[in-house]
């Protein structure tokens, strides 16, 4: 699903000189660009100039989202300058990384996951989360706002002639994302003077990346009825996609049909597990490591990684644990990562083979929990992608689903015993993306389960699409599609990947202790396209004015067919997602009082962006109350009145 804002896209895809794409990735951003002016135009990635350390700048292709806070007498003013500026707002990039890898709590990382995070208020400054009073804090939006900011600086030095501002932009969102985080994206690109701007799906960027750099020729390599799963596992995320390969009008088309939920689990938790496996290392030999060592040395281990997944002959990489001074340890501890300790602690523990039947495992969580992000409890991306594929299994619409009739692997460790009707949407094709993905080890080892599963259900093996740059595919595809909205090229369809609801609270007699009970009243049907409108067709509701209330809204992934107007009293544990609730106060208006409960009948409208704007219409006048489902956390930023 692609969002454009359309109050000057016009304007913008007229008069812009290069369709630019931003991966305004978990780990890394990416910028690429195409030049509109040239019709065979190819897409180029632009290295970043960014400090590495004090003093010094380089030119990347990527960009780390990381952002570090300095200690005030830590580095000198002429340590810090960029080509662009004496005085930066933040260090941000290679620098912030590779500073907060010894010193930890002034590093903020993950801004893009707390900023999906509806458990807190993205517009406070809390980030270092856990980190003492003395270092200086950002929100979750002011660090995204950073990292845009210093991709545009980059830029507008680059082409000074072309500024950012005046290009037709496109930032890549992962499809999980509801309609506040993507809200939230959208404001932050406007904070920093980026206006003309559509946000593209992260999956779909990668497909389109596929199609480009196919010349032509990906008509050859997918058919009419072909499902193309596209597995994205970046540093800090897992993001899941189905695309449909159709008819229209004699041509081959592509419509995304199902995304998965927004999973916290990636490289970062990879470089996680190999640092406590040499943490019990060390405490066999007596040496016993402080958490903050732990944390910098998952640094160490994420090179260290890198270094032995793509070169199998190398044995081992010596690993140096930090110290602050000799008192403390003795002396520097030095340790090595193996070759056998990285595939046995990724391979078996990310990728596990199992069968189709299995379901992520959750376990009781204590009472008491830091404040942090929803981290996926079952490191297992194979058990995520199963449950994937068996909640997707209607997703294709009535095309038939084949059955099991013999299982060749029964006998191999985790691949038997999955029933042989096991319901799931099978795909024939695979796209992999993310830096994860790399490991030629990683990638064959989840294409051969999920091959397993096809196999055991008597389907063909899916195949995988290649000729993709992982690291760099999403940006690349995002610039591509700005051709693609020129006119030239194959647009994947799908409007908005969930159908959304609202709560209504039911009237019934007070039962002591007891809540009345909320039934969901669909107001934004499965794929409902961006920049349309629907009128909720339904009874007439009280809507509560002039003093506070809530709003609830619920997602779903899964009930495709529910229509705007269709009302449920009832609902399965996995049908309907909980959303963030909206506390409002809706203005009163003229002849009416605070408290009236006036008669309303409901509409709703996508934008462009993909935020949800639901209109309640008084019955009796035709006065309007809007109410928009963002995260604008004060309460009158959410309604307005119009007569």
């Amino acid at each position: 699903m692609e969002h454009q804002d359309n109050s000057t896209q016009s304007v913008a895809t007229a008069n812009a000189t290069y369709s630019v794409g931003i991966d305004l990735g978990t780990t890394h951003c990416v910028l690429s660009y195409v030049d509109t002016r040239e019709e065979d135009a190819r897409v180029s990635v632009m290295p970043i100039a960014q400090l590495t350390a004090p003093g010094t700048v380089e030119t990347r292709s990527q960009l780390g989202s990381f952002l570090y806070q300095p200690h005030e007498h830590e580095m000198s003013p002429a340590s810090r300058v960029l080509p662009w500026s004496s005085e930066p707002k933040a260090l941000v990039g290679a620098i912030a990384r590779n500073l907060g890898a010894k010193t930890p709590i002034r590093l903020v990382a993950s801004a893009k996951s707390w900023l999906c995070h509806g458990g807190v208020n993205r517009r406070d400054a809390f980030l270092p989360a856990g980190s003492p009073e003395e270092v200086e804090k950002v929100s979750p939006l002011r660090a995204t706002e950073l990292y845009l900011e210093h991709l545009k600086q980059a830029w507008d030095h680059t082409h000074p002639q072309h500024p950012l501002a005046e290009q037709d932009v496109t930032i890549t969102v992962p499809a999980s994302f509801d309609p506040a985080a993507r809200d939230l994206t959208a404001e932050a690109a406007r904070n920093v003077g980026l206006t003309q701007l559509t946000l593209l799906e992260e999956p779909q960027a990668a497909l389109y990346h596929w199609i480009d750099n196919s010349n032509d020729t990906w008509r050859d390599q997918v058919t009419v009825g072909d499902i193309v799963l596209v597995v994205d596992i970046g540093g800090g995320t897992t993001d899941l996609s189905l695309v449909e390969v159709t008819e229209h009008e004699g041509n081959l088309s592509l419509n995304r049909i199902a995304v998965g939920e927004h999973i916290l689990l990636g490289g970062d938790n990879m470089d996680l597990a190999l640092a406590y496996r040499l943490k019990m290392k060390l405490a066999q030999e007596g040496k016993e490591l402080q958490p903050w060592q732990v944390q910098a040395m998952t640094h160490a281990c994420r090179d260290a990684k890198e270094a032995l997944l793509n070169d199998s002959e190398l044995q081992s990489v010596p690993i140096v644990v930090p110290s602050r001074g000799s008192k403390l340890l003795g002396a520097t501890l030095k340790t090595e990562l193996t070759q056998a300790e990285v595939q046995q602690t990724l391979v078996d523990g990310f990728f596990p083979q199992v069968a189709i039947t299995e379901q992520p495992m959750q376990r009781n969580r204590a009472a008491l929990t830091q404040m942090g992000l929803p981290y996926a409890q079952d490191a297992g991306i194979t058990r995520h992608i199963a449950a994937f594929l068996t909640k997707q299994a209607n997703a294709q619409g009535d095309a038939p689903q084949q059955q099991a009739e013999f299982n060749p692997f029964a006998n191999m460790p985790g691949m038997g015993g999955a029933p042989a009707a096991t319901e799931f949407i099978k795909p024939t094709a695979i796209l992999f993306n993310g830096g994860v993905l790399k490991s030629a080890l990683l990638a064959e080892r989840l294409e051969q389960t999920i091959n397993h599963w096809l196999v055991e259900a008597n389907a063909p093996a899916a195949k995988r699409l290649t000729g993709v740059d992982l690291d760099l595919a999403v940006a690349s595809g995002a610039s591509y599609y700005g051709a693609v909205r020129r006119g030239q090229g194959v647009r994947i369809r799908g409007g908005i990947a969930s159908s959304y609801y609202v709560g209504i609270e039911s009237a019934m007699p007070a039962i002591p202790g007891m809540a009345p009970p909320m039934e969901a009243l669909c107001v934004a049907p499965f794929g409902m396209e961006e920049g349309s409108s629907v009128e909720v067709p339904s009874q007439e509701f009280g809507l509560v004015i002039g003093q506070p209330v809530n709003f609830q809204f619920f997602g779903s992934t899964v009930r495709r067919e529910d229509s705007a107007g269709t009302h449920l009293d009832h609902w399965g544990d996995d049908e309907l997602e909980q959303l963030p609730e909206i506390q409002v106060t809706l203005p009163v208006s003229q002849g009416r009082r605070q408290g009236d409960v006036v008669p309303v009948t409901l509409a709703s409208r996508v934008t462009e962006l993909g935020t949800l704007y639901l209109e309640a219409i008084a019955s009796d006048n035709g006065q309007k109350w809007h109410v928009e489902f963002d995260v604008r956390e004060d309460s009158n930023a959410n309604s307005n009145q119009q007569a």
